[in-house]
């Protein structure tokens, strides 16, 4: 059957179904340049606005999928892999995928570098002296077999019809449409060939979905996407209106990491730890329970074979920065409100993050929370911390940071981690 861009477009503006046929012929050709980029575009926005139903979601993942090839490693344990949406202060990955090596299962984490204010896992653990996130499938293989954990970067040829979607999407506002949202990452995770996922699904104002409902429906989509695609798939739904932990940043959130692996750091990142690596080894059809893992130490010789695995020194000094500025709790009282999307953009400010894909981060760059909200706070005592190696750029943090925390007489309700649970 012949196709053209237009009537494919045509079809989907309309408020019609892509035929499973239309969806192959369209991701395909704009792969390969034959539908060109402005043709993409509108169809994006149709997309946009029409939105797609759950058959159509699934094909045009498995269209993105075959656009490109898929990993197929040797790996004797069972392999589960874990996606985040992303969040402020989100390190979870760092202590999770050696806890569930530790506790037997194979987890290829194959993960991607930040862009805004949410951090990426690449950019934290590159604060490590010599670790390399550029690895070969010979060298994933070997080190899931020998470790049981890696985390590098996603390697060529994954899905290359999202990448191009991708870029695009950015520049004609349409990041937006939960079909391409869904589509975008199910291809890349699917395609590296894990046998079970578990999704962490922000919602909060850090996080890209802002209310719980469209976290809800995002974590749906994403669910049967890896359900119609043979991948045991569950997602929690977990809560980003506050930073994770204390830490936000590169360096200052792979130190608190360690804490988590030496059996300390903060209680939320330890209680999410434990829910995702308990939701991971269901997949994985492994009954060892990973808070007893946690606090054995085991998960942080894991951890240390990993990172010296991939040429890193887990005992190395991680970088400090050149500069520190103190913002002072303001009256004593109780901290009630921390917002993380503030947070986040004056990390991102401080040089944590990146405008564009190929800007530098400072690895020394964040912001430590010496208060997390429900906590006590003394007046002219440390309320946050600012690294930065550019001083120049506090200003404009502690600008962003305006009217970012509330101290009140008493605490506020507690505040829940685990917002959902969404199962096929």
């Amino acid at each position: 059957m012949t196709f053209t861009a237009v009537d494919v477009i045509r079809s989907k503006r309309d408020g019609g179904q892509l035929t499973d046929e239309q969806i192959d012929w369209v991701v395909d050709a704009y792969t390969h340049g034959i539908v060109a980029e402005e043709q993409m575009a509108a169809l994006a926005m149709a997309i946009f606005l029409r939105g797609m139903d759950n058959r159509e979601i699934a094909r045009w993942t498995g269209a993105m999928i075959d656009s490109g090839s898929r990993l197929s490693l040797d790996v004797t344990r069972p392999t589960v892999d874990k996606h985040s949406t992303g969040g402020v202060g989100d390190k979870i990955t760092l202590p999770l995928a050696p806890l569930v090596a530790a506790c037997g299962a194979a987890v290829p984490q194959l993960s991607g570098r930040g862009l805004g204010h949410t951090g990426g896992t690449l950019d934290k653990l590159e604060s490590i002296p010599g670790w390399r996130a550029a690895l070969s499938l010979d060298e994933i293989a070997a080190q899931l077999n020998s470790v049981g954990a890696v985390i590098c970067a996603a390697t060529e040829g994954l899905a290359p019809a999202d990448k191009k979607l991708y870029a695009l999407r950015d520049v004609t506002s349409t990041v937006e449409s939960v079909p391409l949202i869904a589509s975008s990452i199910m291809s890349k995770k699917i395609a590296e060939g894990a046998s079970g996922l578990v999704l962490d699904v922000k919602a909060g104002s850090g996080a890209f979905m802002k209310t719980l409902p469209d976290a809800q429906l995002l974590a749906r989509t994403l669910v049967d996407i890896g359900t119609a695609h043979g991948v045991s798939t569950t997602a929690l739904i977990t809560d980003m209106t506050t930073p994770l932990g204390r830490a936000v940043g590169n360096a200052v959130e792979v130190a608190e990491a360690i804490e988590v692996l030496q059996g300390g750091g903060p209680a939320d990142v330890v209680e999410l730890t434990i829910a995702l690596a308990r939701e991971m080894l269901t997949l994985a059809g492994i009954s060892t329970d990973p808070a007893k893992v946690l606090a054995s130490g085991a998960a942080y010789e894991v951890w240390a074979q990993m990172i010296t695995a991939q040429g890193g020194d887990p005992s190395a000094p991680l970088p400090r920065p050149s500069s520190i500025h103190v913002i002072p709790a303001p009256i004593s009282g109780v901290l009630t409100s921390l917002d993380a999307y503030a947070v986040g953009v004056a990390a991102w400010r401080l040089g944590a993050g990146r405008a564009r894909k190929e800007d530098p981060v400072q690895s020394a760059a964040g912001i430590l929370c010496h208060a997390k909200p429900g906590e006590p706070v003394v007046e002219g005592e440390p309320l946050l911390e600012l690294h930065t190696d550019t001083s120049a750029a506090i200003p404009a943090a502690l600008e962003a940071l305006t009217n970012a925390y509330e101290v009140g007489p008493s605490a506020p309700s507690p505040r829940q981690i685990i917002l959902d649970s969404i199962h096929p």
